[in-house]
């Protein structure tokens, strides 16, 4: 009795219209497959859900970032040169110095002095600050956003220029006068009193960061050396560079230009604590997010190693009927990876239209429930920013691509080594 020859497996091309015809099969739901299609959903919902959170976050916290520095530095300036030994007298020249240092686009002398601002509707500390007209105009973060009056003829005259923030706390509008109270003031037999004199608001300003809306006021320089008895010196000299990132390395010729002994600090010195503290937040928010992406990719496992159990039958007879083991991995892995893949992209296009609208559905949010979502005195800011990084995104969308790959590795060799004679012998 002769025996027929066994027929040799034949492999099918890899990742052939075969091995996607049978994946495309296994994605969609039969009535006694229910579960297995409930396990798929939630591992696509959690993939798209933790990448579209993971964008958002990262986007919001660049914002944050963006936000704060452009209106810290923009107010503050990137390098600051106060005197030593001897008073700031020589401002002029030393400032005109110091604008001839490469990179340097403006330095502005400045006096500056804390005191009591008073208004009719109450009273708030200020942050007295004396610039000259000139030097006022190239600042565009105050030039750039007067809601109310001018600062044609700042110098001449004796008027202020306040927030929006200020204004309405202190009840104050265009023309209206605020009291300044200024500790240090006369001299006299009975001791240091404060000196208090009324000035009219001649501009009002919004930044956009609450906390210098509500804080700082400007003067003609000449009327801030007056009121604060700073005779023809200054507190310091603001440098506005290039590039802000460039300011370390710029400290030396800087200290140089200035042609007199003097003290150079930045804008990462002034405020370390505050952007270390942004720095770590963020590092921790995406450490956090991360994990609901890899929970995403752990569910992809566990519906794939049902799928499997659940498809041995089919899995035996289609190596019987020559399928390779290879393409028994292939088409799980197909299967896992288009769940994740999908995914990953449906989570980029959400991100996506939530970071380009993130202002719009912050305001919706709020009038639905009748609550200030984005208080803008606990976060500085008025509205709510997002920057998308092209880097992090790439980052995010490779991380969860991986994933998911990684994630169908384990049930699609388990599908591959599944013995067809084991699978088939109680049927």
């Amino acid at each position: 009795m002769s025996s027929s020859p066994i027929t040799p497996e034949r492999a099918t091309r890899p990742f052939s219209a075969f091995e996607w015809m049978i994946a495309g099969r296994y994605l969609r739901s039969r009535r006694k497959e229910t579960f297995i299609s409930v396990i798929a959903g939630f591992s696509f919902t959690g993939i798209m859900l933790g990448v579209a959170t993971l964008i958002i976050v990262m986007a919001v916290m660049n914002g944050f970032r963006s936000e704060l520095l452009g209106k810290i530095l923009g107010i503050n300036g990137h390098m600051l040169v106060q005197p030593i030994d001897s008073p700031l007298t020589d401002y002029d020249p030393v400032a005109k110095r110091l604008e001839a240092v490469p990179e340097v686009i403006s330095a502005i002398p400045f006096v500056e002095g804390q005191g009591l601002v008073s208004g009719p509707s109450g009273n708030l500390g200020g942050l007295v600050r004396g610039v000259n007209e000139a030097d006022l105009r190239r600042i565009p973060l105050i030039s750039g956003n007067v809601s109310l009056g001018t600062f044609d003829d700042f110098d001449a005259g004796s008027g202020v220029a306040i927030g929006t923030r200020m204004a309405q706390q202190l009840g104050v509008t265009l023309g209206d006068n605020i009291t300044l109270i200024a500790p240090r003031g006369n001299v006299t037999p009975m001791g240091v009193t404060p000196r208090i004199k009324a000035y009219p608001v001649t501009a009002i300003f919004e930044i956009g960061m609450s906390e210098y809306d509500a804080t700082f006021v400007f003067m003609p320089l000449a009327e801030a050396q007056g009121f604060f008895n700073m005779a023809d010196r200054v507190t310091g000299i603001e440098l506005y560079v290039a590039d802000p990132d460039r300011v370390g390395v710029m400290r030396a010729a800087v200290e140089e230009g200035a042609g007199r002994p003097a003290v150079v600090s930045d804008w990462r010195q002034r405020n370390v604590t505050f952007f270390s503290a942004l720095e770590v937040e963020r590092n921790v928010m995406f450490i956090i997010l991360f994990l609901i992406v890899l929970v995403a990719a752990l569910n992809i496992i566990s519906g794939l190693i049902m799928l499997v159990k659940d498809k041995g039958r089919d899995i035996a007879i289609l190596r019987t009927m020559g399928a390779s083991q290879g393409a028994i991995l292939r088409v799980f892995l197909i299967t896992g990876a288009s769940i994740g893949c999908v995914g990953t992209l449906a989570g980029f296009v959400l991100g996506l239209v939530v970071c380009l609208n993130i202002e719009s559905i912050r305001q919706g949010v709020s009038w639905l429930t009748s609550t200030q979502l984005f208080d803008p005195t606990l976060y500085f800011l008025s509205k709510l920013p997002a920057e998308i990084d092209n880097g992090e995104t790439i980052t995010v969308l490779v991380m969860a691509l991986v994933l998911s790959l990684l994630a169908t590795l384990y049930p699609a060799w388990r599908a591959a080594r599944l013995d067809p004679v084991e699978a088939l012998r109680y049927e």
